[in-house]
């Protein structure tokens, strides 16, 4: 098969465009380095020809309220290119929970880009997959200093990249789902303990607070963030560590 990875040099995508040149298939990988911009639509016609398969892995430069208009302007430009194309499956990553917390910007956002999909004229497949693993120090981060970091106690089910990609990769080759696949890591852990795990395999001395109100990940209500019932991941979080 032919499939169009766009955002195909970042995270996700170069481990799906790796996936699939190994299994045989032709995956081109497209980005604004390429000279593929979704917001402008421009070489979108280009890259999409005779695609078999788009996989859409770009992400909003920012998590702010700036991000739904980045993926409004971005899934209309790549949906209207997919349908010229003939374009037999639209295939999108998203975030498991993501239409549970409206009080986020970013997930208010992911959701309109799913919607856009699932409204579509194109066959369509939706991977939402739990919180990354590689991201959880950039989420200690925000809410830390040089003794502390605060942090919610929000359930949190962290799924490794390559596990991310390897999930995307087969629903990309398979029919259209026209749904939801929901993928996530083996084990569920509350932000402040997955915190605590960090900083002791790494040495770090900084103590760990349970603070309700901390990060964005406060506003998540329950635990909309895990799904028990997901395809679950082998990569556990302390293996991935080590």
């Amino acid at each position: 098969m032919k499939i169009a990875v766009i955002g195909g040099t970042g995270l996700i995508g170069s481990q799906v465009v790796r996936n699939l040149t190994a299994a045989g298939h032709e995956a081109v990988p497209h980005s604004k380095s390429t000279g593929v911009d979704v917001l402008s639509g421009q070489g979108l016609d280009e890259a999409l020809a005779g695609a078999d398969v788009v996989v859409n892995l770009t992400n909003s430069p920012t998590f702010d309220d700036a991000s739904p208009a980045f993926f409004q302007t971005s899934m209309d430009n790549l949906v209207a290119a997919a349908d010229r194309a003939g374009v037999g499956h639209f295939v999108v990553l998203s975030i498991v929970g993501v239409d549970q917390v409206p009080e986020v910007d970013y997930y208010r956002a992911k959701t309109l880009q799913e919607h856009i999909l699932a409204t579509g004229p194109v066959p369509y497949s939706i991977v939402r997959a739990t919180q990354f693993m590689e991201f959880v120090d950039g989420i200690m981060s925000w809410t830390s200093d040089a003794d502390t970091v605060r942090l919610p106690a929000t359930p949190i089910q962290p799924i490794a990249a390559a596990d991310v990609a390897s999930g995307v990769a087969d629903v990309a080759v398979g029919a259209p789902i026209n749904g939801i696949l929901d993928i996530a890591g083996p084990d569920i852990f509350t932000l402040d303990e997955l915190g605590r795990i960090t900083l002791t395999h790494k040495g770090d001395h900084r103590t760990v607070v349970t603070d309700p109100t901390a990060g964005m990940f406060a506003l998540v209500k329950g635990d909309a963030l895990t799904d028990k019932d997901a395809r679950l991941a082998p990569t556990r979080y302390t293996d991935w560590l080590a």
